[in-house]
């Protein structure tokens, strides 16, 4: 997509204050596109990411909302849509990971409600005002994970969400037949975060590291480069797909 094609388009980026949402709303600020930054409570993070594209003369705010809280979701897409006159594009990258591998027999409550509420019910909220509140011709592009496809045990109800995600994704697609939006998801492989690294050992970083066959982890900036792919011109023929940005891992 061109910069100057570019100039009225806005896009939602959920999680954005950090790691991979942080690079997407850099990265598509760089093609012309006015970003909002959403955040859950990292508001230094989430303004400092409205900072440096503002200084590269992109246009930015950050909004904070809660994806797990209906009420929020729809004040930041009215919030929106009062600053930037319409929404275009929603990247739904807010989620969160456990604390190191779990087994299912060892989830507790809160660990399970909390990964549900972000990861599945977060992805479920955002679409569901995205389906009213979109201009035709949009995109939306949704966060699954590699990790799903790997089923490696300990992540028994991580990946679970992610698999809702995916569903939720290619059915989600067919129910916005008519409107030229497409939805599609990104499901990236062990990538070098904050978010990944947080809770692991150099062992486990090392062997994540070796499973892809190009041997590395992934960076934030390879995935920001997959959305910005999903949310241009050239991928219009493509919808309701997981797209595997893994380096081969499976």
């Amino acid at each position: 997509m061109s910069t100057q094609a570019n100039t009225s388009k806005v896009a939602i980026v959920t999680g954005a204050s950090r790691g991979i949402g942080a690079s997407i709303a850099r990265r598509l600020a760089g093609e012309g596109i006015a970003v909002v930054v959403n955040y859950a409570g990292r508001a230094a993070d989430a303004n400092a990411v409205v900072e440096e594209i503002t200084a590269a003369g992109g246009r930015a705010t950050a909004i904070q909302a809660d994806v797990a809280v209906p009420a929020q979701v729809a004040a930041m897409f009215d919030q929106t849509i009062t600053l930037f006159g319409g929404v275009d594009i929603l990247v739904n990258n807010a989620g969160v990971m456990q604390p190191g591998l779990v087994n299912l027999v060892d989830t507790d409550d809160a660990l399970f409600d909390r990964l549900v509420a972000i990861n599945l019910k977060g992805t479920f909220n955002t679409l569901r005002i995205a389906a009213k509140k979109l201009r035709q011709g949009g995109r939306i592009v949704n966060f699954s994970s590699s990790i799903q496809a790997l089923a490696l045990p300990g992540y028994s109800v991580y990946a679970a969400t992610k698999a809702a995600v995916e569903t939720m994704t290619n059915i989600f697609a067919k129910e916005l037949r008519g409107r030229n939006i497409t939805v599609n998801a990104v499901a990236p492989g062990p990538t070098a975060t904050e978010l990944f690294l947080k809770d692991k050992t150099p062992e486990q970083i090392e062997r994540l590291a070796k499973m892809p066959p190009l041997e590395r982890l992934g960076q934030a900036d390879d995935i920001a480069e997959v959305v910005a792919f999903l949310v241009g011109s050239g991928a219009s023929w493509i919808d309701g797909q997981t797209i595997r940005a893994n380096g081969g891992i499976v």
